[in-house]
């Protein structure tokens, strides 16, 4: 659906999960379809396929299921990005799979949501991959939660059988610290309160999941105080032909918190170094200001030593600045987590070498209780850890900035990436001497 030029709209990121078979994909198929965001190539395609894989009828799934194992078997193996529109607004949805096996799968494709869609079977109820994923999107703080009731059409659009599955997720959600939660009762199959209202649950007067993530609040979910400008590129071009270049050096990164005027004051870190704002650079050419999560060239008064992996930071709200690390993380990898291994740590746009001291505990799933000092984390294993690095790190909690208070920690030899982790609120921050200011 085309969007008027003129017509301002911001962009909301969610995904899908829960267990498999509870309808994920074609909850995603069904919202493109309904809200008319499928070409007509992309209908015929369905059509097509409909004899394969639907018995028939069109199989909306595959819309995202674009796998061949995942239309042989129908389930999603790999996380499968779609794009969309409305004249409110604009969406990235990533359709995550639900089986265990792929729960590294899931936190890749939540872990930049603004909103988590958590599917639940009317038939099965609350199940222990229900609590996982509902556990890993209040661990990766992912401000809004949609609990989609699917289904719903499978027990007779029981009001009794939707009460008592809100009833029990409300149980031990208070402990998981989630604050904006929605539930709503759905047919993805056949479209019963996904685009439109359903006439089968008189019961239920909330909005449609649409209308849901068309009006949900998100322009508070982005952290404005601090500026962290974690720096990936030196820009200088030194363009012969335009004399304006010439002396231009510039450090170029996406804003991960805050916001910058030209003429604010700001400081390098590591070196501590301080200086003035003396222009702001956007793809759309000088801007006075900038916020998160734009990405900018950050021109600076004074010709001060900045490199990739710095961060430029406002003298206020001052970041961690530690060795010593506490984090959970979701461990990805086949070969169990245990202490003493090397890895690399990936924060920001910052890369060093980081050993695991200690497993602090590890996350029981079915009652959300930590189990302490185990011997290693497992595949798709919740955890907190301890970690010393090799260079001190510049970083925020995870419950303060999502973007400066996450990690990934790399296998040295094969680059394969092992875990995600979120960090704990630092227990050292950066303290600057009056020396340290070049103003």
């Amino acid at each position: 659906m085309a969007l008027p030029a003129h017509h301002p709209v911001d962009l909301l990121r969610f995904n899908t999960c829960g267990s498999v078979d509870d309808g994920k994909s074609t909850l995603i198929g069904r919202l493109l379809y309904d809200s008319k965001n499928l070409m007509e190539d992309q209908i015929e395609a369905l059509e097509r396929s409909a004899d394969i894989t639907g018995g028939g009828q069109i199989n909306l799934a595959n819309l995202t299921d674009g796998l061949r194992a995942e239309r042989e078997q129908g389930i999603t193996i790999d996380v499968a990005y779609r794009y969309f529109a409305t004249p409110r607004r604009k969406f990235i949805v990533a359709d995550t799979p639900g089986h265990v096996q792929y729960t590294r799968n899931m936190v890749t494709g939540a872990s930049n949501a603004n909103l988590s869609v958590v599917l639940v079977d009317a038939r099965q109820g609350v199940i222990e991959q229900s609590r996982r994923h509902t556990c890993i999107a209040s661990l990766l703080r992912i401000p809004h939660l949609v609990i989609a009731i699917n289904k719903m059409d499978l027990v007779n659009w029981s009001e009794e059988r939707f009460i008592e599955i809100r009833d029990e997720f409300e149980e031990f959600l208070p402990r998981l610290d989630m604050k904006d939660v929605k539930f709503l009762p759905m047919s993805a199959l056949e479209g019963d309160n996904v685009v439109e209202f359903s006439a089968k649950t008189p019961w239920y007067t909330g909005p449609t999941l649409l209308g849901h993530l068309e009006s949900v609040h998100i322009g508070s979910d982005w952290n404005l105080n601090g500026f962290r400008l974690p720096v990936q590129w030196v820009n200088r071009p030194n363009n012969p032909t335009d004399p304006r270049w010439h002396d231009f050096r510039g450090f170029s990164g996406q804003i991960a918190g805050g916001l910058v005027r030209v003429g604010q004051k700001v400081m390098a870190l590591p070196s501590g170094l301080a200086t003035t704002v003396k222009e702001i650079w956007t793809y759309d050419g000088p801007e006075d200001e900038a916020f998160c999560p734009q990405s900018i060239t950050l021109v600076l008064e004074h010709d001060i030593d900045v490199s990739r992996g710095d961060m430029i930071i406002g003298p206020d709200h001052l970041p961690g600045f530690s060795s010593d690390l506490f984090a959970d993380v979701c461990w990805m990898n086949p070969r169990p987590l245990q202490t003493g291994r090397k890895y690399f740590l990936k924060h920001t746009t910052h890369t060093v070498q980081a050993v695991v001291t200690s497993i602090e505990n590890r996350l029981n799933i079915s009652n959300f209780e930590p189990e302490p000092g185990p011997s290693e984390l497992a595949m798709n294993d919740i955890g907190e850890i301890r970690l010393r690095t090799a260079r001190p790190v510049i970083f925020d909690g995870y419950e303060t900035n999502r973007l400066t208070g996450s990690f990934i920690l790399i296998e040295q030899g094969t680059n394969a990436t092992v875990a995600a982790g979120m960090l704990f609120p630092p227990r050292e921050v950066v303290k600057p001497e009056a020396s340290d200011f070049v103003i």
